[in-house]
């Protein structure tokens, strides 16, 4: 049994989540992408982005943001969630730096689901630290360490590197998923994953 567990342990591979919690459709995706995970033997490697990494540029969005949230919000109503954007000028930055420190504590999925809540459901500029103390405290983070990662560079200079590190693989947009070369962009190819891990006989038993 023992010796099972170890072959499954090695058999698993990793998949890269590249993200940005200004993007909608990360929002969406929010909602369904831990299944993943739950559902196949593979390694969740957390690649968070800030600021427009990863999204359209400032002024490609201006063109398209009205399609965009029309779109999202059919999606929404047909998943049964509510759909309350943001500021316009919300920054997801220090959303995005402070989703290391729960990973370390364990409560990144908790937060990920929360953040998207305040700031997609609710409307929430989660720019203001104080938003994201509220996050925190529904899911048992800190606000000691929600302070200290907020003033720490080490972060910031993660997720640019992540940017980048998802660009060398030939990611454009969020959410992506990549797993050994091949690139899954959208929340509506969370499936499509779905199905090439389990080509790959990677279902859990």
């Amino acid at each position: 049994m023992n010796d099972n567990k170890v072959a499954k342990s090695v058999a698993k591979i990793d998949i890269d989540v590249y993200f940005n919690f200004r993007s909608p459709y990360c929002y969406l995706a929010s909602k369904n992408m831990f299944s993943i995970f739950d559902e196949y033997d593979v390694n969740f490697l957390w690649k968070p982005f800030g600021g427009w990494s990863g999204r359209s540029s400032p002024e490609r969005v201006k063109t398209k943001i009205h399609l965009v949230r029309q779109d999202v919000a059919r999606s929404c109503r047909k998943m049964g969630i509510p759909f309350s954007p943001p500021p316009v000028e919300t920054d997801p930055t220090l959303a995005g730096a402070i989703s290391f420190a729960a990973e370390k504590e364990g409560l990144l999925k908790p937060y990920i689901i929360e953040v998207m809540r305040k700031e997609w459901a609710e409307g929430h500029n989660i720019g203001e630290i104080d938003v994201l103390f509220e996050v925190a405290d529904i899911i048992g983070l800190s606000r000691g360490m929600v302070e200290e990662v907020s003033s720490n560079e080490l972060y910031l200079t993660q997720m640019d590197e992540n940017w980048q590190e998802a660009q060398s693989k030939g990611v454009i947009g969020v959410p992506s998923f990549t797993v050994e070369g091949q690139v899954f962009w959208g929340n509506d190819r969370i499936d499509s994953l779905k199905d090439h891990l389990h080509e790959l006989r990677l279902r859990k038993i």
